[in-house]
């Protein structure tokens, strides 16, 4: 278990190992940000962008919540987006979930939790549209897997719909949406084929 003075010592180790191999890096790094990508993912510490695409820092620019969701009335996302589409240009969007997304296991269960029941809700009312083709499935894992998916595509709708997206659209940017999961049992990331252009 570490202890926040750990994490401290481990970010100087980290610093200098990056340093050593590259002395222009932070120097670089603190002159510009131009990242090609957005992310907006879950909180789970287990799915760290840059790692799991194997980026460095700069590359892309991350919002991250419990179950990767992308609400029009959460103005720290509509700032996220407005501020990646409109000033840093970001050409993908990419909403990204992932296999066993505890978030996305309670909304499924319909367990209760305290105020992430409210944030909980869309999530919930997907399930709900999607009733049938999840009452089809066996077992529980195999309807959990496909709701983390059907909370994806849904997601990629909502960011597409905003007003951000629409008007980088009409002022012609280069923009695309697209929906991805992760597996943590294997590491790998899957498209799930729902991308969006203007």
């Amino acid at each position: 278990m570490f202890a926040p003075k750990d994490l401290l010592a481990r970010n100087k180790t980290w610093a200098g190992k990056i340093s050593e191999n590259n002395p222009r890096f932070f120097a670089e790094l603190a002159d510009q940000q131009t990242p090609k990508f957005m992310w907006i993912g879950c909180s789970d510490s287990r799915v760290p962008a840059n790692q799991i695409v194997n980026l460095p820092p700069g590359e892309i620019f991350v919002h991250r919540n419990v179950a990767n969701i992308f609400n029009a009335g959460d103005l720290n996302a509509l700032a996220t987006l407005q501020f990646s589409v409109d000033v840093l240009k970001v050409e993908h969007i990419i909403v990204c979930g992932h296999y066993g997304c505890g978030g996305v296991l309670a909304a499924l269960r319909g367990d209760r939790h305290g105020l992430v029941d409210h944030w909980l809700r869309q999530v919930q009312i997907i399930r709900d549209q999607h009733e049938d083709e999840l009452a089809d499935l066996e077992g529980e894992p195999a309807r959990h897997q496909r709701l983390c998916e059907l909370n994806v595509a849904s997601q990629v709708r909502h960011v597409a719909e905003s007003y951000v997206v629409r008007d980088a659209w009409e002022r012609g940017q280069s923009l695309s949406v697209h929906g991805w999961v992760y597996s943590l049992h294997d590491g790998i990331l899957r498209d799930l084929g729902v991308s969006v252009n203007p």
